[in-house]
């Protein structure tokens, strides 16, 4: 447990580090990379990549093409998301907070993800307010991913963020919560593999601490 929790924050603190030289990494260098390692992992994945996800939510996720688990499964996480019919509006943000690359390259990464309608719970101005700020929405963004990429068995606990905070997660077998204040986000399709990041789809957008 003790070496997990180091190579966790380890992991925690070399993305957090390469996020303060610039959110953009080279594209043409991070692209050959991304590619390659989304190359060597979908090499790995077994036929049916959403054999171990888990939730009510799973059943939104096509059969087939590049938005399903085995589509997600051959591709970094940002470009993963792009093609989920869940996720439009978190990669609309990421893609404003110049996080794509970022997220693509990294190693290992567990994220998060919001859907739309837990989007479309956040007032629409207060939303375009957000979206507009650059530096809140990559504290809100970063806030919803841990370096390392947590089974269903690790996942309840205590999670550094990369926004340098914690989230903690609750439950066990197939129904996880995320604290989110006073009403917690509850994982509605989880477990779902890509070429580089565990991905749980939640159903509120988490809110750091002031």
């Amino acid at each position: 447990m003790t070496t997990s929790l180091l190579r966790r924050t380890s992991a925690v603190a070399a993305v957090t580090l390469a996020l303060s030289f610039g959110l953009a990494a080279c594209g043409s260098d991070d692209d050959k990379d991304s590619d390659a390692k989304a190359s060597d992992n979908s090499s790995k994945m077994s036929d049916d990549a959403g054999a171990d996800t888990f939730g009510p939510g799973c059943k939104l996720i096509p059969a087939d093409g590049a938005g399903s688990f085995n589509g997600m499964a051959t591709a970094p996480v940002a470009t993963a998301a792009s093609a989920n019919p869940l996720l439009k509006t978190l990669v609309a943000a990421v893609t404003a907070a110049d996080l794509v690359d970022t997220l693509n390259s990294a190693d290992a990464l567990t994220v998060f993800a919001p859907t739309d309608d837990a989007f479309k719970k956040i007032p629409e101005k207060d939303l375009n307010g957000i979206l507009a700020d650059k530096a809140l929405l990559t504290k809100i963004l970063t806030h919803h991913v841990v370096a390392g990429q947590l089974s269903p068995d690790e996942l309840a606990g205590e999670h550094e963020t990369l926004a340098k905070d914690t989230i903690t997660v609750e439950g066990s077998g197939d129904s996880f919560t995320v604290d989110n204040g006073e009403t917690p986000a509850a994982v509605l399709c989880g477990n779902i593999p890509t070429a580089n990041a565990t991905v749980y789809v939640i159903d509120s957008v988490l809110t750091p601490a002031a």
